[in-house]
């Protein structure tokens, strides 16, 4: 690992997002609490998702795990189809940084995108009734790890995607499906048994189910199932991203 070419890169890349917060943080934030206010008063007090767990606190894990997954991505796979489209790319490829230090600081600036965006969304929907967490442990476990996979995503599509309408097309036909069908807005448990199957076979799910067990204690999958299939993912994910970077798969050839 080349320290200085990671802290550089990676303070270039908190910089590229912090500069334009009010897009980056405060947005989602914003999307995430009208969501909340929307679906608190038109069903809150009609339904309850989980035993014991009130509806309106219910909604709260559930946003922000999928902002953060979202933001995470984003992150990743705008900041290199820009550098692509702009030509600046090769002035960060050019210098003798490490293919890890291009790695973690393109996917560790994603990690903390998103984990500042999930933070904001906690603090400003915790009003409306969440509960100190019942495992933080694992609350921050699955936060980060779900990251790092949605992050790592990112990366390879950034790298990937030669324009942006490829990128969005990710963005629309993959990540906002599986995101939006993954058990944010109601149990999966209430669904008929084969689109219980169907969310099961969805890996966003596991994430917004053990995030939401960290705060409860209750969920609707076994929570240990839950972790192991995001610590998966992650693994998998973050090994195929990197290796795009270590081959030079569309960036140096």
């Amino acid at each position: 690992m080349n320290f200085t070419g990671f802290a550089t890169l990676f303070y270039k890349e908190i910089l590229r997002f912090s500069k334009v917060w009010l897009q980056t943080l405060g947005a989602p934030v914003l999307t995430a609490l009208l969501y909340q206010l929307i679906f608190a008063q038109a069903i809150g007090k009609h339904v309850e998702a989980l035993p014991g767990v009130p509806y309106n606190a219910f909604l709260i894990p559930g946003l922000a795990m999928m902002s953060m997954t979202q933001n995470a991505f984003a992150n990743c796979s705008s900041s290199l189809i820009q550098s692509r489209l702009t030509g600046n790319l090769v002035f960060i490829l050019l210098p003798p940084i490490s293919n890890a230090a291009f790695f973690w600081a393109y996917v560790g600036a994603g990690i903390v995108r998103g984990l500042a965006v999930g933070a904001g969304i906690l603090l400003c929907t915790a009003w409306f009734g969440l509960p100190v967490p019942h495992n933080i442990g694992f609350v921050i476990a699955v936060a980060l790890a779900g990251c790092l996979f949605m992050a790592s995503l990112g990366l390879l599509a950034g790298i990937w995607a030669e324009k942006f309408d490829q990128l969005a097309a990710i963005q629309n036909f993959l990540i906002m499906p599986l995101t939006f069908l993954s058990g944010v807005f109601y149990s999966v448990n209430s669904l008929p048994p084969f689109w219980q199957a169907v969310s099961h076979a969805n890996p966003v799910f596991y994430l917004i189910d053990g995030f939401r067990y960290g705060f409860f204690g209750v969920s609707d999958t076994s929570p240990v199932l839950s972790l192991s299939v995001v610590a998966a993912f992650a693994f998998v994910m973050s090994t195929l991203a990197f290796r795009a970077v270590q081959t030079g798969w569309k960036l140096r050839r």
